[in-house]
């Protein structure tokens, strides 16, 4: 196997050390590496590796397992390799055991011997590549996780964390074998926030979070994205493909807005997350899964289950845990600290000094309705921020926002006007009723199922009208 002008960009100015009895072997690999640009320290036993290792650092570490004075599987036991250092044990025949062992310890790879010494250049490559990415991973776990610690839970939210900390607690005596958790709260109310921080507290924080909004996948998709895939399980399925809950293993999923989920969709979901066991589609293996399910609803599953909409088994194995977010509007004068909260944080981004709100509009978002919940009040902030004069206080607006919308959809002569008279030239019931889909959908942000909710037809009825005014 030759892999040709990678050696001088693998190694060119690395410290490797090479631990390594075998004379005229560790000649041959030295002569290689150095001849690649690399530094080499060249030890012949474990006694002499530990005291290099005390004194130097290293970028990647290529160990024989057999020495002299023990097997080197013994610095990995010790813990004296740092993390950092890209470790790759050479094996003999039948070493494979030990090289399983030796990655469990934290070595990125292992080279049965014999080997072609140009196959050192693919087996770093992939062991640095690896470094790189655990360090990525690492990087944005912390960068999720301060994000997470920067949510806002005074005045009225703090109870919000109280609900946080007992689950949380609860997580940290279990560790293993989370139940899931079921957060329920108005469309923008910030359900994937706290389920992100629940997952960046807990004990899966180092593994996956898998977030899937369940109102996104197309029906005849749904159990491909979840579960995977064989090849030729499907017409287009050119290849295998793991699903969702395979990606989340040992981590969290996260299935917001479980409530878009067909009846059948749902019975395969509460298979899973009973049986902790998967199968793919068009495949017969069965394949175990541990994961953390946190689902999210923005409708009441209890009337849906009365409706014959939801499961009511998948609603009770759900709601073992559950934490509600209530509307925004309830929340009382203390959205003003909020909203000061999410003002600092996007002055931040902008760039600029944190405005005062004005007098006028702090009394415009203590009594404005938000239907939009958080995310309304996030857009309202970032808009009035951008088109703010400077050094002047912030205006959201003398006249609520909502009012601007409702105004910009009625006319005086409106039908949802209470003082509108049908006009005697007739009436367009078709067009009026494309109107009120088109203001429902953008009361929600463009959530189909929620405006489907608001108006109280089928999904697909909405779907329907937009699909006939297309045509």
């Amino acid at each position: 196997m030759k892999f040709s002008n990678q050696p001088s960009i693998i190694f060119k100015d690395k410290e490797i050390l090479l631990l390594e009895d075998d004379l005229l072997l560790g000649k041959r690999i030295s002569a290689f590496l150095e001849k690649s640009g690399a530094e080499i320290t060249h030890c012949k036993s474990l006694k002499e590796a530990r005291r290099v290792l005390t004194d130097l650092s290293f970028d990647a570490a290529l160990f024989d397992l057999n020495l002299p004075d023990g097997d080197s599987l013994e610095l990995l036991r010790e813990g004296i390799v740092p993390q950092n250092t890209s470790t790759v044990l050479m094996t003999g025949e039948g070493g494979i055991r030990s090289a399983v062992e030796a990655i469990q310890l934290g070595a990125s790879d292992y080279l049965s011997k014999p080997f072609d010494l140009d196959e050192l250049a693919y087996i770093f490559a992939r062991a640095d590549n690896r470094r790189k990415n655990v360090r990525l991973n690492q990087h944005n776990r912390e960068k999720e996780k301060k994000k997470t610690d920067d949510l806002f839970f005074k005045g009225a939210f703090a109870k919000d964390l109280e609900k946080l900390k007992k689950i949380l607690d609860a997580d940290q005596r279990l560790e293993a074998n989370l139940p899931p958790l079921l957060i329920d709260g108005p469309t923008g109310s910030g359900k994937s926030t706290y389920a992100r921080w629940i997952h960046s507290h807990g004990p899966r924080s180092e593994n996956s979070f898998v977030e899937v909004n369940c109102s996104a996948i197309p029906e005849n998709l749904i159990e491909s994205e979840l579960f995977g895939h064989e090849k030729g399980a499907f017409t287009d399925a050119k290849n295998a493909r793991i699903g969702l809950f395979e990606a989340a293993d040992h981590g969290t999923l996260f299935l917001d807005e479980i409530a878009s989920l067909s009846l059948a969709a749902q019975a395969k979901v509460l298979l899973a997350i009973e049986n902790g066991i998967i199968r793919r589609v068009g495949g017969t293996k069965e394949i175990k899964v541990n994961i953390r399910i946190i689902a999210a609803a923005n409708q009441d599953l209890r009337q849906m289950i009365q409706s014959r909409e939801f499961r009511e088994d998948l609603f009770h194995r759900l709601d073992l845990l559950r934490i509600n977010i209530p509307e925004l509007k309830t929340r009382g004068p203390d959205i003003l600290l909020l909203a000061n909260h999410f003002l600092t944080s996007l002055s931040k981004k902008y760039r600029v000094t944190v405005p005062k709100i004005s007098k006028s509009s702090e009394a415009y978002i203590i009594r404005h309705q938000w239907t939009g919940n958080t995310r309304e009040l996030i857009h309202d902030l970032e808009r009035a921020l951008v088109m703010a004069e400077k050094g002047k206080d912030l205006e959201l607006s003398n006249e609520p926002l909502g009012e601007q919308k409702n105004n910009a959809f009625l006319s005086e002569n409106d039908w949802l006007n209470p003082s509108f008279v049908f006009p005697t030239d007739g009436f367009n019931l078709e067009k009026e009723m494309l109107r009120l889909i088109e203001h429902a959908i953008s009361q929600v942000n463009g959530n189909i199922s929620e405006a489907a909710r608001l108006l109280g037809v089928p999904r697909d009825y909405i779907r329907y009208r937009l699909q006939k005014k297309g045509g």
